[in-house]
């Protein structure tokens, strides 16, 4: 995949890319585990200011890169990055992740809690190998608590965290009624979200010398971005309701 990146800085025999005064992250090495939407708008994020991605994807995923998904909405998630088929429920797979990950600077991954932990590739397994390693993990609902072995998806969150009971038109009017945002911002927030957490977490590490385990997910970044909604409730005690194409102020 090409950017307006590679004519500044091209790449080397590996396809890694060559530095540029003009990218901020160069250098800086990434591994995307991400799928769908919230993971991959993270990473695509961070490929946007320079850093050096390798995308992991499954023997046989659909989605991979000039496989049957490759149209304008998967190259605009995935542009800037390089892409390797690990199978890490193998051996094998795994002893190949576990070196590259020992390399990076930052992984990122959206599997559900126990899936990571059950193949190995959690934080602190690797960390124990890459103190230094800064992990992003994106779910649903948390990486703990009642809800965190549930899958998350945009709508559910868009429910769940007030975005639709304040979007679509107000009680009494035709088309009444709770109405998701038209894209999937919840998985957006989320990934911008975590995009910045890392960035954090990459300049504690310069100063200490220590990597973090970053847990962002869809309900918390979705009940967050309610902003001054959440607040008139909090500080005012005023519910917010729908109101169409009008102001709350």
């Amino acid at each position: 995949m090409t950017s307006h990146h590679e004519s500044e800085e091209g790449r080397n025999q590996l396809g890694e890319r060559t530095p540029s005064p003009s990218t901020a992250l160069n250098g800086l090495k990434v591994l995307d585990l991400t799928r769908v939407r919230s993971g991959p708008t993270c990473v695509r994020q961070l490929s946007d200011w320079g850093a050096d991605v390798i995308k992991i994807e499954a023997p046989g995923d659909a989605s991979q890169m000039g496989g049957p998904r490759a149209g304008p909405d998967f190259q605009n998630l995935h542009r800037n990055k390089r892409s390797l088929t690990l199978n890490l429920k193998s051996e094998e797979g795994k002893n190949i992740f576990t070196k590259l990950a020992q390399k990076v600077d930052v992984i990122v991954e959206n599997f559900r809690p126990d899936v990571k932990h059950r193949l190995g590739i959690d934080y602190d397994s690797l960390a124990a190998q890459n103190p230094r390693l800064v992990y992003a993990s994106i779910s649903g609902f948390g990486q703990d608590g009642p809800l965190a072995e549930r899958p998350g998806f945009d709508q559910i969150a868009q429910g769940m965290g007030g975005l639709m009971s304040i979007t679509g038109q107000p009680d009494g009017s035709p088309g009444a009624g709770p109405i998701k945002v038209g894209v999937a911002v919840c998985d957006l927030f989320t990934g911008l979200y975590a995009a910045s957490a890392a960035l954090a977490a990459l300049a504690y590490r310069n100063r200490t010398g220590e990597g973090q385990h970053i847990d962002c997910a869809l309900l918390d970044s979705q009940i967050a971005m309610l902003a001054n909604q959440s607040a008139n409730l909090l500080n005012a005690e005023f519910c917010p309701t729908r109101m169409g194409n009008s102001h709350p102020s």
